[in-house]
């Protein structure tokens, strides 16, 4: 019981602050830019990274995408660059994928890690805040929208899974995680979707259901590819930041992976529109 209480208050300050965050962007900024260190000291232990150079690979992409964007926008250079960032990410996002289903450890070559702690997990928070601006003026309705899926997907793919799993979905990987359970987080987050729309008047419902589909597919995937990052370490939490939770990188894993995906899809909106 206590356990329980102690994981539903770091939970709820959590997202407490996420959300307050939310609509100051001045404040999202600087969330983010804190995350997105402290989830890079928690991922650099986990792949046995002790370079300091991610940290400033990371500050300057935040910097260029996130801070400076306006200015870049006004020249003209940001859609390009963005649009080489998101095309790189995804294609590691890719291999990640691939070498979850086909190999037995994820490779961790020198090289190899300079470019996961960059296209990874850099850039996911980049597109995290790229996502606010799908329209002219800051707008965060869409990324609060995107949290709330990945909550609702999470939560009942637990709720389902606990009570009515009995196929594992991954049981090398993350013996918990059942088909059963992941079916019941698209089904809610599938229906969530509409009280979205309905009440964020961003996207319609249409959008926001193909969205809780990206979002439960590689929301699961990103949490998936994470943990098989945490059995090669030979750890069961990314941190202890957050009690009852883990580190801060286990509560963002799903998001991050799923974040350029997201931005993907909007710029696919907008062409279309």
């Amino acid at each position: 019981m206590k356990e329980f209480f102690i994981r539903g208050l770091s939970g709820l300050l959590y997202a407490t602050l996420l959300i307050l965050c939310l609509y100051s962007e001045h404040a999202l900024l600087i969330l983010f830019l804190v995350f997105g260190l402290i989830c890079l000291v928690e991922f650099k232990k986990l792949i046995q990274l002790k370079s300091n150079i991610p940290y400033i690979i990371f500050i300057i992409l935040y910097g260029i995408f996130g801070y400076w964007q306006e200015v870049l926008q006004s020249n003209g250079g940001l859609d390009e660059a963005t649009q080489i960032l998101m095309v790189i990410t995804i294609f590691v996002q890719l291999f990640l994928i691939k070498d979850l289903f086909s190999e037995k450890v994820i490779p961790l070559f020198h090289s190899k890690r300079f470019i996961l702690t960059t296209f990874y997990l850099s850039s996911g928070f980049v597109f995290l805040v790229l996502i606010t601006n799908y329209y002219p003026t800051y707008n965060p309705n869409i990324l609060l929208g995107a949290f709330i899926l990945v909550w609702v997907n999470d939560s009942f793919a637990y709720l389902v899974g606990k009570n009515f799993g009995r196929q594992k979905l991954f049981e090398k990987i993350s013996p918990k995680k059942t088909v059963e359970g992941f079916l019941g987080g698209l089904f809610f987050s599938c229906i969530a979707s509409y009280f979205i729309a309905t009440f964020t008047e961003t996207l319609n419902f249409t959008n926001w259901l193909i969205m809780a589909i990206i979002i439960s597919v590689f929301g699961t995937l990103g949490d998936l590819i994470e943990s098989k990052f945490k059995r090669q370490a030979q750890v069961k939490d990314s941190g202890v930041i957050m009690p009852g939770h883990g580190g801060l990188l286990d509560r963002l894993d799903s998001i991050i992976f799923a974040a350029p995906i997201i931005y993907l899809f909007l710029r696919m909106l907008k062409y279309v529109s």
